[in-house]
Parts: structure tokens; sequence; C-alpha cells
């Protein structure tokens, strides 16, 4: 598997946000070769403000692992994770985290800050991103202009 195959993988979460009115993010756990954990944003639908994908991803990971632990985990996320996301993933011990497009607002993989990346934090995530950027952004940039088309 590639981490394209991955990250198609969460475009098709993604749309199932969408149907039920979250913006469009999908996130998938995986470790030795296997998705373990299964994501979509649902803040809207659970009204839920820990409803991000990532967080979702991982709660799945953890119950398939038995372990909060995601030791040797890679998480994929279409949208590069916020503040609250790349935290968790600190506090998790996801190894990596590969992520679609950048969020220039509230990123913390690169963007605005790279929280994984923090040396003196008890555990560091290596970020890659751009994987399907075009396809990813154009799920968000598809999603909010339906939005604002119908405001």
């Amino acid at each position: 598997m590639t981490h394209e195959t991955y990250m198609r993988q969460c475009l098709v979460l993604a749309e199932e946000a969408k149907t039920w009115g979250d913006v469009p993010v999908g996130a998938v756990v995986v470790r030795s070769g296997k998705v373990i954990g299964r994501g979509a944003n649902c803040r809207t639908r659970d009204l839920d403000p820990s409803g991000h994908a990532e967080i979702v991803a991982m709660r799945d990971a953890a119950r398939t692992l038995g372990d909060w632990r995601l030791t040797d985990c890679t998480l994929y996320v279409t949208l590069e994770p916020c503040m609250m996301c790349a935290g968790a993933m600190v506090q998790a011990r996801v190894a990596m985290c590969v992520y679609g497009c950048p969020d220039s607002r509230a990123g913390c993989g690169g963007s605005l800050l790279d929280l994984g990346a923090l040396e003196d934090a008890a555990h560091q995530v290596t970020m890659m991103s751009g994987v399907l950027q075009d396809e990813c952004a154009l799920a968000l940039q598809v999603f909010f202009r339906d939005v604002r088309n119908k405001q």
C-alpha cells in the first residue's frame, strides 16, 4: 500500500462526513500495513467539539489494539491537524502523521507550528504533507462553496 492508497480511504470518509453536514475531513490509522482505525468529522452530527476525524480514528485504533498507545502507527488525514488533534497524536505516541492539504489558519503540523516536533515534549510525531493535496483541498473548497451558496 502507498500513502496515496490510504489517503484515498480518507477521502471516502471525508465524503461521509459531508453527508451529515460536517466539514469533509477523513482519517485512518495504519499499523503494519493494516488499517486499524477510521474516522470522519462528526462534530455537527454528534454535537461534540472533539469530534474531529483524527480523534475518532485514534479512538477506533485504540479499541482495535486494546491499548491507548498507538506506537508504530501512522495516521493519515485529509487536512493538516489542529492543535487538539496534533496534541492527541503526541499523547497517543503516534509515530507519523501524513496529511493532504495544509491549514494556514489552524494547522499544527507545520503551518502555524509543528506540535509534533517540540523537542522538550515526551514524544515527537513526524509530519508529512502534500499527499493528494489537490484532491483533499478540492473536497473542502466544494463544501465551503456550497455552504456559502446556501446562505
